[in-house]
């Protein structure tokens, strides 16, 4: 049977995407969030393809039906709809329109609505400083995998060795992105990453001695700085979770009845919500942090606006005014120290702790991540480890 426009605009989303057929190979694709989009399914030298006709609502049913009319008939001459697609555009483009950095800046202006706005910045003057001046000019079809790599190499020359393959990224999606166009059919960065010098691994600086680790947590009681600086240091040491998820913290997520926190997925770097059993003492810094930043929806908000959450360099900075270099610890680093001394010292198995960091890990069994993985294990493993900071804060 044939669709009705009533049936395309309540069709609602399911765990997989579905597929809603119309006839003559037009159907309606639904995926798992909601979107939908128009295809054709049709053959060509024998071998089945798609052809997308557009997103829903934008493109009514009547408007896909009309879409199918014309797609129908190039297939009934043997032309491919895709390909014909890409000849029509890269027709009606102009030959400025096809230099990379013209696509690249249209490439950016998409992406920069993805990311915060410094990430933002920080990738298009990447692009201008090392891209740019050597093929920003040239038509993006005739830009070589060598003259690429040469680009690339030029720039771990000079000891940017982690730069360069972020510059490889950024140039993948930009092709991508001149693909979808149809200004594009070989992709000049492809196998490049092969022949480049491969980055070197770096740890983040952290202390996994005891004694030292006692040293800092004097020094963190000792802290003279502002009130939310030092209680953030302690309340990062005790709960290990990335500086950024901490620091965006808000109070509407902490259950004190419960003693937990629940951190919502998109503020995780796993996209996956989790759960932090909080110590009392995690409880009793929270307590006095309720009476300084109450009034603010963050836990851990800006010294110069409560409007928002504490910057991202400030327990890094504290750290340095204790005397900590960046070689000793960092706010990230406290995820190591608590990781290690855990297994090492206190003998939790891994399988425990790294639930806690938020790892996607999989357990002995083969389950998957998820927020409640250890749960139970991790409740009275995060009351010893903040007893035992207390007892090597005391210790002499």
């Amino acid at each position: 049977m044939k669709l009705t426009a009533i049936q395309v605009k309540t069709a609602k989303p399911k765990d997989k995407s579905y597929k809603l057929y119309d006839g003559m190979g037009l159907f309606l694709e639904v995926s798992p969030k909601g979107h939908k989009w128009w295809r054709y399914k049709y053959r060509i030298d024998g071998k089945e393809k798609k052809f997308a006709l557009g997103v829903y609502p934008e493109v009514s049913l009547k408007d896909a039906r009309e879409k199918l009319l014309d797609a129908r008939k190039l297939v009934k001459e043997n032309i491919d709809p895709v390909a014909h697609r890409r000849k029509t555009r890269m027709e009606r483009t102009s030959e400025r329109e096809l230099q990379f950095e013209i696509l690249a800046r249209q490439w950016h202006e998409k992406y920069k609505g993805t990311v915060s706005k410094k990430h933002s910045k920080d990738v298009l003057h990447r692009l201008e400083k090392d891209i740019f001046p050597f093929i920003g000019k040239k038509p993006i079809a005739e830009i070589t995998a060598n003259e690429f790599l040469k680009i690339l190499e030029r720039v771990q020359k000079r000891g940017a060795v982690e730069t360069a393959f972020r510059l490889l990224w950024y140039c993948r999606s930009i092709c991508g992105y001149a693909n979808f166009l149809g200004c594009l059919q070989v992709d000049f960065t492809l196998g490049v990453k092969k022949l480049l010098k491969k980055p070197e691994k770096k740890h983040l600086a952290s202390i996994t001695n005891p004694k030292k680790l006692a040293k800092l947590l004097r020094e963190i009681e000792r802290y003279e700085g502002h009130d939310t600086t030092r209680l953030a240091i302690k309340f990062s040491m005790l709960v290990f979770l990335r500086p950024g998820e901490i620091r965006k913290a808000e109070w509407s997520e902490i259950d004190f009845e419960r003693a937990r926190w629940d951190v919502p997925a998109e503020k995780m770097k796993t996209k996956k919500d989790h759960i932090v059993p909080l110590a009392t003492q995690a409880i009793e810094i929270l307590k006095e942090l309720k009476a300084i930043n109450g009034n603010s929806k963050y836990v851990f908000p800006s010294i110069l606006s409560r409007a928002r959450p504490m910057s991202n360099n400030t327990v890094n900075m504290a750290l340095r005014r204790m005397g900590f270099t960046k070689e000793e610890t960092c706010a990230h680093g406290f995820r190591a120290t608590a990781r290690t001394i855990l297994e090492e010292v206190l003998k939790y198995p891994g399988v425990v702790v790294e639930p806690q960091l938020a790892h996607k890990v999989k357990d002995p069994l083969g389950t998957a991540y998820n927020r409640t993985t250890h749960l139970e294990a991790r409740i009275p493993m995060m009351q010893v480890w903040a007893d035992y900071l207390d007892e090597l804060k005391e210790s002499s």
